[in-house]
């Protein structure tokens, strides 16, 4: 596939943008900025977030990567469907720290790959150590949420020399990989017909920030799934027969569970992990962090986010910012 010569960001007005900035700021879920000289940079938006994108050339294919920020680095991996824009809140509060790297998932957000390509756990952490030597990056610390959780565990205990520090927030864990809850979701992407799904969030913004929807269940407050998220996270997926293709097949992909393979090797892993765990999800309800906690012979504990939904991170920056400072600085 040719190399994009341009970044295009679809139906993103410059009002809704500094619509969407100002809800985040008055809900208070984002830092507030006093100025130029303030400690918390300005969170970003979809055009700034875009304007850093770069593919990066990989065996598997060309991995949207976005890149902010100097010293060691911290590798950010996103939860189903989203892409790295998960991350972009995150990113701005830690970049002045780190090197931060937040890859779309084969399959998923703006990357691309053939239409023949293993889309799997193991797969896309495969694919991770070829992004890392892409990029002449020897060690990260990993921060993971959701489904990419799945793949932070796989690349930890296969890749450990690579592994300063684990951060996991809500996420797939040992049995719970994947959760009950998603069934029907897996059979409509064993089915081809996930995409569908997909689609009636960027024609209905209600639906997609109703129950049904992903706002309305993994955010604790669905407006903060935002138009310039769903257009940037969500159009990718359903722009061709063959990314349809590709959303289902890396659902579909997440089942046999991958993770009770490497319960032994995760038992026996070295580097300092800590948990960060929204109380209101119901797809990885607590239990499970405390199995990370109790497993782990490096476990730096558990930090409970009270009513924290699955994809709290995005919601709450500052606070994912404040775990991982002090778990880099441990």
């Amino acid at each position: 596939m040719p190399e994009p010569d341009k970044i295009e960001i679809e139906s993103i007005s410059r009002r809704s943008l500094l619509i969407g900035a100002g809800l985040l700021l008055a809900t208070g879920w984002l830092p507030t900025v006093r100025g130029a000289s303030a400690d918390v940079p300005e969170p970003m938006d979809a055009a700034a977030f875009a304007a850093l994108r770069r593919w990066i050339r990989t065996p598997f294919g060309r991995i949207a990567c976005v890149q902010r920020g100097e010293g060691p680095a911290a590798l950010f991996l996103h939860g189903f469907p989203l892409s790295g824009f998960q991350w972009r809140h995150a990113i701005a509060q830690l970049s002045s720290s780190r090197r931060c790297i937040a890859p779309d998932f084969m399959g998923l957000g703006h990357s691309r790959v053939a239409a023949t390509q293993d889309l799997s756990p193991q797969a896309q952490s495969n694919m991770l150590a070829a992004l890392l030597d892409a990029l002449s990056v020897p060690a990260v610390d990993l921060v993971a949420n959701d489904s990419g959780g799945t793949v932070a565990q796989l690349f930890a205990v296969q890749h450990p020399q690579r592994v300063r520090t684990m951060l996991l927030t809500n996420c797939d864990v040992h049995e719970n990989s994947p959760p009950l809850q998603m069934k029907n979701s897996l059979a409509a992407a064993r089915a081809g017909t996930y995409h569908q799904k997909i689609a009636r969030h960027l024609q209905d913004r209600q639906y997609a920030r109703s129950a049904a929807g992903i706002g309305g269940s993994a955010y604790a407050v669905p407006a903060h799934f935002s138009d310039e998220a769903i257009e940037y996270s969500f159009r990718p997926l359903v722009s061709s027969p063959l990314r349809q293709q590709q959303l289902n097949r890396h659902l579909a992909a997440f089942e046999p569970n991958p993770l009770l393979a490497i319960e032994a090797a995760l038992k026996r892993s070295t580097f300092p992990t800590r948990m960060v765990w929204g109380t209101a999800d119901p797809l990885f309800p607590g239990r499970w962090a405390e199995w990370l906690h109790q497993s782990l012979p490096a476990s730096r504990g558990i930090r409970w986010v009270e009513g924290g939904r699955l994809f709290w991170p995005e919601e709450q920056p500052a606070l994912l910012a404040e775990e991982a400072r002090a778990l880099w600085s441990a």
